[in-house]
């Protein structure tokens, strides 16, 4: 190995958290010590979390449940039933879990046109695209997510595409990047996870995975 490959492999070692700073993420080849990028939606790829909360905000005041934001970022990436199951067991409020669900996820739709691209983040997936295996691993809805990729112009960056549907259970547990990796064809080792939530960071550390935070004022 050159003095330029031992360089480069420094630079992109993530600290003892597994954590890769997204300065670094942004100016470096990741093809270089990673065979897989993973992206949280949500957040991530899409500007979309002041919407979510729009949706979520009016949909829970009709139930009568308050969801302060701070909650929200809080409980980012964990899908939408166990979001309501939780706040309505915690406020003790009788609520249709399915029916609010679907509110919610409709009001969101809606909203999907104004959805916009996270330029830091989508600008190091095209930077990577076709060379190296990528793929989207949400706590959303797959047909919802797929909306959103549609909306900001890359859905076809992304062969593989892991939404709530799609495993048991869900983050902070791993299996949502677990499945991705699986289905890229990728040692989760050699993976890297954008994320913009702590139960994501917490789901790529239990996955064994590098990740990095894309919250620039984080």
């Amino acid at each position: 190995m050159s003095q330029s490959d031992n360089n480069t492999a420094s630079i992109l070692s993530p600290d003892e958290f597994g954590q890769l700073h997204l300065d670094i993420a942004i100016a470096h080849d990741l093809t270089e010590r990673y065979e897989g990028l993973i992206f949280d939606c949500d957040g991530t790829l899409t500007n979309s979390m002041p919407l979510h909360y729009l949706a979520w905000n009016e949909t829970m005041i009709r139930h009568g449940i308050d969801f302060p934001e701070s909650r929200f970022y809080a409980m980012g990436g964990m899908p939408s039933e166990k979001i309501i199951a939780v706040l309505s067991s915690e406020q003790g409020v009788s609520i249709d879990v399915d029916l609010a669900t679907e509110e919610k996820e409709a009001n969101f739709i809606a909203r999907i046109p104004s959805v916009e691209r996270l330029e830091h983040v989508t600008d190091i997936a095209e930077r990577h695209l076709n060379r190296i295996a990528m793929s989207v691993a949400s706590g959303g809805m797959r047909d919802i997510v797929a909306d959103q990729l549609r909306t900001i112009g890359v859905a076809d960056w992304f062969p593989v595409l892991v939404g709530s549907e799609d495993t048991e259970l869900h983050k902070p547990e791993p299996d949502v990047f677990l499945c991705a990796a699986e289905r890229m064809g990728v040692d989760p080792k050699r993976c890297l996870v954008f994320e913009d939530s702590p139960l994501g960071f917490e789901a790529a550390k239990r996955a064994g995975m590098d990740w990095v935070d894309v919250r620039v004022d984080a």
